[in-house]
């Protein structure tokens, strides 16, 4: 019997409540004490096609998601076609016997065949709408899990539907559960056990971003929805009125970035989320910024390309395009987290760097980043953020000036002093054009070579901020995983089997993409002794970006480039072609 160490799959037709279900089942265990890897699979569209949602389940800290299904709920008869292969040797499928399933071709898979007539125990207790209900309860059955706990969500999250409902879904849980329970646990050799634990949050990396930026002081976000970074707007809109920020739904990802702009001049911080085809509308607004000099935080949570691509799959595929977005020379911050707890960090820090430097900041997220939760331990994140508003000047220091403000004065570090509009000692021109020190339209050589090194003076002066590489595995190891962004997780995961199988390896992620600060980089590599980078693009986009700085040229490229996200299992087979 194997405990608390499986996979379970909800899989079924969009509009049957797959993430809703997966969510909740993911929050129960994550109330018994467990730890959870989400994973979401579905087609751009609102009803029909086959969604799925995957929990990996652990009573250790997990960074991924793996390609073994233990226990399947299928809403469908293709969910069982699609996901059949999946299945370990001795997993098994819940599913209600209207699907018609021949429990032959299971067994040829070595796949246990639970028939649980979910529909019938819906309607017998409250009505077919709880199904989905019944499935759950019916894993649960199956695993041996707490049903207090599995109560305590369902109460939660059909609370605000009146006692009613409530007591009707209590019913029906309990009664799929004792069905299952008695007819085939004893069967089922895959176990959950609710666990003493601190409590803990389930989160995704959209859900930290957003909470990050909000701790930083955001008060503006504007954007057109695009998944997968829609959730992100959604998330302002929720807390809009509780936090006090202006959430606008523009007419278009042009709107949006000209509006944050706008807010942004004023002195608010603000945001902008999209995808690759929303931020590419977005460049000519990211050029604005950055003659303008105005601090802005764009987050571009990619997906497969070009064009439309696979609007609701995985990709990274943007990386080179966000280092020259916008026609010309000038600083843009990149920042690509790889972890939730890296999501939360990047929402603040993006802010405080903009402002320091007065330009454009983007926070390069993923896909699989973005909408896969983890169960996080409530410390995980330090809601204590630090502010770096730059060099602002206060009201007291414009009173004192004694001569005309230039807003884009000349310094050694490309910074200006910046003061908000509305004193009147603060009063300066401002353009697209190129400009003088006053904001000035200025087509005089001298003026254009000194406004233009000194904007690009602050690359300089923010690469030597980057942070280094996140480093992880022992420093002396036979093999180096260079990798960025949300293969990590997966990376980690493969690290780890190695180690358990004796070899050992470590792991180089860079997170702080651009300005690359080529010292730290190059330190961080030096000493690989077999150099493979894992990266979700056809290309291998940061393998040649490092080979660009730094020199150095990684030994192998593992790369993924179907829409669907990197595995530890995907890592290990292709390990054994590049090494």
């Amino acid at each position: 019997m194997l405990v608390n160490d499986m996979t379970l799959k909800i899989g079924g037709e969009a509009g049957q409540g797959v993430e809703s279900t997966g969510r909740g089942f993911a929050q129960a265990l994550v109330r018994g004490g467990l730890y959870i890897f989400g994973l979401q699979d579905y087609h751009s569209r609102i009803r029909g096609g086959h969604n799925s949602y995957q929990i990996r389940v652990a009573d250790h800290d997990i960074y991924s998601h793996d390609e073994r299904v233990h226990l399947l709920l299928a809403l469908t008869k293709v969910a069982i076609d699609e996901h059949l292969q999946e299945i370990v040797p001795g997993g098994g499928v819940i599913y209600d016997p209207a699907l018609s399933v021949d429990e032959a071709d299971l067994a040829a898979q070595s796949v246990k065949a639970f028939p649980v007539p979910l529909t019938k125990i819906a309607v017998d207790q409250g009505s077919k709408l709880m199904a989905n209900t019944a499935a759950i309860g019916a894993a649960a059955g199956l695993t041996g899990y707490d049903m207090g706990v599995i109560n305590s969500v369902i109460r939660d999250n059909f609370g605000k539907k009146g006692q009613e409902i409530v007591e009707a879904n209590l019913r029906v849980a309990a009664a799929a559960h004792g069905f299952v329970k008695e007819k085939y646990a004893a069967s089922f050799p895959f176990k959950l056990k609710k666990i003493e634990a601190p409590l803990r949050m389930l989160i995704s990396g959209n859900q930290s971003l957003a909470l990050g930026a909000l701790l930083a002081g955001c008060r503006f976000v504007a954007g057109y929805p695009m998944t997968p970074g829609s959730p992100i707007l959604e998330w302002f809109a929720v807390h809009s009125k509780e936090y006090g920020v202006v959430t606008k739904h523009s007419e278009d990802e042009l709107a949006a970035i000209n509006m944050v702009i706008g807010a942004a001049q004023m002195g608010v911080r603000a945001m902008t989320p999209t995808s690759g085809g929303g931020f590419s509308l977005m460049v000519e607004g990211l050029g604005l910024a950055g003659i303008l000099e105005v601090p802005i935080v764009v987050v571009n949570v990619q997906r497969p390309g070009p064009a439309t691509g696979l609007a609701t799959r995985h990709e990274q595929g943007d990386l080179l395009f966000m280092l020259h977005a916008a026609q010309g020379e000038f600083l843009r911050i990149v920042l690509a987290p790889g972890t939730i707890e890296q999501c939360f960090e990047a929402g603040y820090r993006a802010f405080n760097l903009a402002e320091k430097y007065q330009s454009p900041a983007i926070i390069l997220s993923d896909a699989f980043l973005a909408h896969s939760p983890r169960a996080l331990d409530m410390d995980a994140l330090d809601l204590d953020v630090p502010i770096d508003r730059g060099a602002l000047l206060s009201d007291e220091e414009l009173d004192g000036l004694t001569e005309r403000y230039r807003r884009y004065a000349v310094t050694e570090s490309g910074i200006s002093p910046r003061a908000l509009p509305g004193h009147p000692n603060a009063v300066y021109a401002l353009g697209s054009d190129e400009h003088d020190e006053y904001g000035q339209i200025c087509e005089d050589v001298a003026v254009r070579t000194q406004q233009n090194e000194k904007r690009m003076r602050k690359v300089e002066a923010a690469r030597s901020e980057m942070k280094p590489p996140q480093q992880y595995g022992p420093p002396d190891a036979e093999l180096t995983f260079l990798t960025w962004g949300s293969a990590l997780g997966p990376v980690r995961m493969a690290a780890d089997i190695l180690s358990d199988q004796g070899q050992s390896a470590n792991i180089v992620q860079i997170m702080d993409i651009w300005p690359l600060p080529v010292d730290k980089v190059t330190s961080a590599l030096q000493g690989a002794k077999k150099l493979i980078c894992v990266e979700q693009n056809y290309t291998g986009q940061l393998a040649t970006l490092v080979r660009a700085y730094t020199g150095i040229e990684v030994d192998g490229l593992i790369r993924k480039y179907d829409g669907r996200p990197m595995s530890p299992e995907y890592i290990l087979a292709h390990l054994k072609g590049v090494v």
